[in-house]
């Protein structure tokens, strides 16, 4: 007979998963359906930048009035509402995140950053755009009544250039995680 000697088993493995030292009170299955609304709505927005780069371009490059005026008010119809709506989303689900997790909601350079973000587009989306936007539209409105109006776009073309750009900041910010926590907050 020989002797053969067994090794010992291996510890079984703890099917409980590892917590962080800092409790958050979002349970995990609430911050994965947090973290899509966020996404989500980050996507939305980014999409009516695009959108609205679109109808800009647009408007510059034809020769048609009748195609201007439509670009014209269509930016009325995908700017300042729908613009503000996935830009509020993100910005709420974006603190209930930084309020329910690890990361603070001020305690990471990178999440303080998108927090800043986030608040100027917002903001510049309710107080800057509208009235840019309303002009637009009436001159929309006036070359379907053919009149003549001017073409010249003016500010109307650093709102489709600044958003998404910022925008895509945040995106690379919250990929990257640069910068680790702010001062006082080791």
């Amino acid at each position: 007979m020989t002797n053969t000697v067994l090794a010992p088993a291996a510890p079984a493995r703890s099917a409980a998963p590892i917590r962080s030292k800092r409790p958050t009170w979002l349970g995990r299955r609430a911050r994965k359906a947090t973290l899509v609304v966020h996404i989500a709505s980050a996507g939305v927005w980014l999409g009516l930048d695009a959108v609205m780069a679109t109808l800009v371009v647009t408007s510059v490059v034809t020769e048609d009035d009748r195609t201007r005026a439509v670009c014209y008010r269509a930016l009325e119809l995908v700017t300042v509402w729908p613009m503000t709506v996935a830009g509020l989303t993100c910005l709420v689900s974006g603190i209930v995140l930084g309020l329910g997790t690890v990361y603070g909601l001020v305690r990471y350079w990178w999440v303080a950053a998108k927090l800043v973000l986030n608040l100027l587009l917002s903001t510049l989306v309710l107080v800057a755009l509208p009235p840019t936007i309303a002009e637009f539209a009436g001159r929309g409105d006036a070359l379907l009544d053919g009149q003549a109006v001017s073409s010249a776009i003016g500010d109307l073309a650093f709102p489709p250039i600044v958003s998404p750009t910022l925008l895509l900041v945040a995106v690379v910010l919250s990929v990257f995680k640069p910068w680790g926590k702010l001062p006082g907050r080791r």
